[in-house]
């Protein structure tokens, strides 16, 4: 069985929060268009080349809640919830992917810090928390 698009997108967006790639420019490279922009949790912007010089946070984070929502043939807003276990903080997050040369990229990226729990998101949405 082939692949739903949201779960393509559900493992390029967890690929992105592995470590590993997260450290390794040339796999970041392939994940964020080249008109890649960021506002991160911090409130600060952030580009592609921002990315790949300064790099990004390495933290051990889980994703959870991954919803698409087709906004044209080929660009997907993502929204979900992150557990991130080294910062001990929680985000909302949300993604634009669009696919750029026949391949779908991360084209936007935001993240916003919430005092909410992972069984609290998960209770909204009536799933079980798997943890």
């Amino acid at each position: 069985m082939e692949p739903t698009l949201k779960d393509h997108l559900q493992a390029l967006e967890e690929s992105h929060l592995k470590i590993d790639v997260r450290k390794n420019s040339t796999k970041l490279a392939e994940l964020l268009a080249d008109t890649f922009f960021e506002i991160g949790s911090s409130g600060y912007r952030y580009d592609k080349k921002d990315c790949l010089e300064t790099g990004v946070v390495l933290t051990e984070m889980s994703l959870h809640n991954y919803e698409i929502h087709l906004l044209a043939s080929d660009v997907v807003l993502a929204t979900y919830f992150i557990v991130d276990r080294t910062r001990s903080r929680n985000t909302f997050r949300s993604s634009i992917w669009k696919v750029i040369d026949d391949r779908w990229q991360l084209y936007f990226h935001q993240g916003t810090i919430t005092p909410l729990l992972l069984r609290e998101v998960l209770a909204e949405t009536g799933k079980q928390n798997p943890l």
